[in-house]
């Protein structure tokens, strides 16, 4: 719920939703039907435009929303049998935050539109929770309750989430987000941008025992801290500069991938999860993937992975947020503004 959402009886039966989702540099539009149907999934990346600069650039990232939204959107109603006049879409969802503030506007700006041009209701949605939905597009029947382990870019959470629209956060990072100090590690190693799906690749090829690297668990609780771990390697590299480059990419993720089924793992039994569920861009991650499988296996839980495609930026988890939303009454209104600082907070 945000500051510029109403609630009140759904006017219209809300089966399929349109979801936008612009919140960083991938373009994306979707239809999802009941919310957990994707009917159809367009996302127009923007890698190749940022690697050059070794990361996202905010103010190219919106100029190509601008340019890529509205073809993005044609092909995601067209495959959805929909039409410019909305046929079909009983509602709309957009991330209006958290993200890069020009790229939001981009989405929001649009649906508002599309919502007053159509006569369908408007809920905005926070990126975060759009990615506690994301498996429930492939396994609909998820036990409660869950952990969610939140890995991105920007942000690492722990989440209990007791039902849909029930969460505790339980920790977070204190500093770096594992998928940040990827990125950093990986341009320092000469990897180059996107760094964790690069790291991923050349980490089989070195020995994830080669470097002791440290495991940092501040406090007593289910709190991240990467800062340290960075640090670490960037001393290592400079201090033995002929270091082979898989060793240390293959060190670094064992450590990174250590600390996150560590804390999953204990979060889990402290609230009884029935199962672990990844989210974010680094549940893509091959070797947390394969961890946070054994484990759960290991401790009788179910382990849930989203497919890699619903574990990046995608539209479609945005529509399934505000599906269920929508048939709960939310709306918002078109004073709807982009939060780029929107925070997921414990509704339990």
């Amino acid at each position: 719920m945000t500051d510029a959402t109403t609630t009140g009886a759904p006017v219209r039966p809300i089966r399929r939703v349109l979801g936008i989702e612009t919140s960083c540099d991938e373009t994306a539009a979707s239809v999802v039907e009941d919310g957990t149907t994707i009917v159809s999934s367009v996302v127009s990346s923007q890698i190749d435009l940022h690697a050059r600069y070794g990361g996202v650039v905010p103010e190219l990232a919106s100029r190509a929303h601008v340019e890529l939204l509205t073809p993005v959107l044609a092909d995601a109603l067209e495959q959805a049998g929909s039409d410019h006049a909305g046929r079909g879409v009983d509602g709309i969802a957009v991330t209006h935050g958290p993200g890069l503030v020009g790229s939001l506007l981009v989405g929001v700006a649009e649906a508002k539109a599309l919502s007053m041009a159509w006569g369908v209701p408007l809920v905005g949605v926070n990126h975060l929770e759009a990615h506690l939905f994301a498996s429930l597009l492939e396994q609909p029947d998820l036990g409660w309750p869950l952990v969610v382990l939140l890995v991105s870019g920007g942000h690492t959470m722990l989440i209990e989430v007791a039902a849909p629209g029930e969460y505790r956060i339980m920790g977070g990072t204190i500093d770096d987000a594992a998928g940040e100090a990827f990125d950093k590690v990986a341009r320092f190693i000469g990897l180059g941008y996107p760094g964790g799906p690069a790291i991923d690749r050349l980490s089989p090829e070195g020995d994830p025992a080669a470097y002791a690297f440290p495991r940092s668990m501040p406090g007593d609780g289910y709190d991240f801290s990467f800062s340290g771990l960075k640090t670490s390697v960037v001393n290592r590299v400079r201090k033995q500069p002929d270091a082979a480059t898989a060793d240390v990419a293959a060190s670094f993720q064992e450590a990174v991938v250590d600390v996150l089924v560590t804390r999953a793992r204990a979060a889990a039994a402290a609230v009884g999860a029935r199962a672990i569920c990844l989210a974010g861009g680094v549940a893509a991650n091959s070797s947390l993937r394969a961890r946070i499988e054994q484990a759960c296996a290991d401790d009788g839980i179910g382990a849930f992975l989203p497919s890699r495609a619903l574990c990046t930026d995608n539209a479609a988890m945005v529509a399934a947020a505000g599906h269920w939303r929508l048939v709960h009454g939310d709306r918002s209104r078109l004073d709807l503004a982009a939060d780029p600082n929107l925070r997921l907070v414990s509704t339990v």
